[in-house]
């Protein structure tokens, strides 16, 4: 009998494949590839940056909204093991981040002053193509273990292959415009989350989470949501209320 893991992991694997629908969301479906990446692996957090197919590298999605966490991502957009994975198109792995100051100094500063102590990052590639790459994080200061990088690379291989198909399946944008389009809509997720925040004295992780469940739960792309908020087409008192809604259910429960 499978494992709740297993079963998750399966799930996970059949999400990251489901690329061929109408209203497919890079940006949503990068969330879920990071969510699912620091639930299953044995790691604290995760993030993704993608390439603007320019030369640049920006962070897109990460598996918390803590402004530490996204400050890291931002700087690993110009050092750290993601920038040394993309130029390799390896996997890059530090089990003690203490000892890399002089490899990746502001890396490893924002790192550890944020409590991380062990970092991997695994190129997102297909063949000769590498469109961003999955970097996971770990307060101890073990490494990454060879079978969740392993993994986390069966994840990014997965997702890469899903976000080329959908593009070739579409054939309505190039892969640039795509990527292009997924940085604005970056964007447009930090407005919405600000105005939920303000809105609802919510925290920024609390506003993304809003987002994202009443996205899923009404059947809605996440970026079409969240912009929808941002030009207060949706009012946020409708999203808020949903959210009080839960928290009572939660504490009703024994």
């Amino acid at each position: 009998m499978a494992t709740e893991r297993e079963r998750r992991l399966a799930e996970t694997f059949v999400a990251l494949s489901d690329t061929l629908v109408e209203d497919f969301d890079v940006l949503d479906f990068l969330s879920l590839l990071t969510e699912r990446a620091a639930e299953l692996l044995d790691v604290t957090a995760a993030g993704v940056i993608v390439s603007d197919q320019r030369g640049g590298w920006h962070p897109t999605a990460a598996s918390s909204e803590d402004a530490r966490l996204l400050e890291l991502f931002a700087i690993q957009a110009r050092e750290g093991p993601c920038q040394d994975c993309i130029r390799s198109s390896d996997a890059i792995t530090s089990a003690d981040l203490e000892a890399e100051r002089a490899r990746w100094p502001s890396f490893t500063e924002s790192a550890v002053a944020a409590g991380f102590r062990a970092a991997a990052a695994v190129p997102m590639r297909l063949r000769r193509e590498t469109i961003g790459a999955l970097t996971l994080l770990n307060r101890n200061p073990v490494g990454i273990g060879e079978a969740d990088a392993a993994l986390g690379q069966a994840f990014a291989d997965v997702a890469t292959v899903g976000i080329l198909h959908q593009r070739a399946s579409a054939r309505k944008e190039t892969l640039s415009e795509q990527l292009q389009a997924t940085l604005h809509h970056r964007v447009v997720i930090e407005q919405a989350k600000g105005v939920l925040a303000e809105s609802g004295d919510l925290s920024m992780q609390q506003a993304f989470e809003l987002l994202r469940d009443y996205a899923r739960e009404n059947g809605q792309g996440l970026t079409e949501l969240a912009r929808s908020v941002a030009d207060r087409t949706i009012r946020p008192s409708a999203l808020l209320a949903s959210h009080r809604v839960q928290q009572t259910s939660s504490a009703e429960q024994p």
